[in-house]
């Protein structure tokens, strides 16, 4: 079954030109069901039935699966399946009639403007590490981009003079555009504190850790975290609540919500129409 996993996965990565995160979650979701299946001894793609894909999905129901886990695994499998219907290796899809559970849509962490410039200005010192964390935490907000997007950044990426990044996510690219405070934190880090971080080496990457080295998703986690404890915010503050707050701070605004969802790379407006709606909840009537 891991070779039809493969051509299914070379499929999302040269034909849909999916992003490396989803691609990343197709193939370990898919690689765990192909596991499962070989312990009921079940190798053979055309082996997998109704029923056995049923016992899986109780099997994860039964190890504790959060609702939102099991149904972002029942939209990988059903996508598969699918998938090998279309190119004839199945005569019928095992999948079809699987449903995935219903996942509660929880209101998205928001933090309040006050509670944002507090924040962002945590990082007061002249040292490089604190100029690089603001540089950093400006641009972040600035731009609602994600954590990944952000470590990601190489120096070509970046357009200090213009006022904009360059963004990619698997084949596609966006520029994001960015405002006077995280162009100015941006060149006090450039100026100031880059060269010591990089240690003289010729490093492409925009942000890196006080080694030198590309900055991990957990490294700028424990910045993040550390920044929210200085500011006395008692609001589970993570990187993704950053980019909330970036989004629903711009529509309450008056941003176009297209406009919103372009900067912030969504694959539709759906997935920002829940800023407009906790705008909507928050609204007295």
């Amino acid at each position: 079954m891991l070779t039809e996993i493969d051509g299914f996965i070379h499929y999302l990565e040269n034909v849909k030109e999916a992003s490396k995160n989803t691609v990343l979650s197709y193939r370990r979701d898919l690689e765990q069901m192909a596991e499962y299946m070989e312990k009921q001894g079940i190798t053979d793609l055309a082996r997998v039935t109704r029923t056995s894909l049923n016992s899986y999905f109780l099997y994860l129901e039964s190890q504790g699966k959060a609702a939102s886990t099991i149904s972002r695994i029942t939209a990988s499998v059903k996508a598969f399946f699918h998938y090998q219907v279309k190119e004839e290796k199945l005569r019928k899809d095992p999948s079809e009639l699987l449903k995935a559970p219903r996942v509660e849509k929880k209101a998205p962490a928001i933090l309040t403007v006050e509670e944002v410039e507090r924040f962002l200005n945590q990082p007061k010192g002249e040292n490089p590490k604190e100029l690089r964390d603001k540089a950093m935490l400006e641009l972040l907000y600035a731009t609602g981009i994600r954590v990944s997007e952000l470590i990601g950044l190489q120096m070509g990426d970046l357009n200090l003079q213009v006022g904009y990044i360059t963004c990619r996510d698997g084949q596609k690219e966006r520029a994001v555009p960015f405002g006077k405070a995280a162009k100015h934190a941006l060149k006090n880090y450039l100026d100031q504190a880059r060269s010591f971080l990089v240690q003289g080496e010729d490093s492409s990457w925009l942000f890196t850790n006080c080694k030198g080295m590309p900055m991990s998703r957990q490294g700028f986690w424990k910045i993040v975290k550390h920044y929210g404890e200085m500011a006395g915010i008692h609001t589970d503050i993570t990187p993704h609540v950053l980019r909330h707050s970036f989004a629903v701070h711009l529509i309450r605004g008056g941003a176009d919500l297209q406009a919103v969802s372009t900067l912030m790379g969504h694959a539709g407006i759906a997935s920002t129409q829940m800023y407009k709606d906790y705008l909507l909840q928050e609204t007295p009537c």
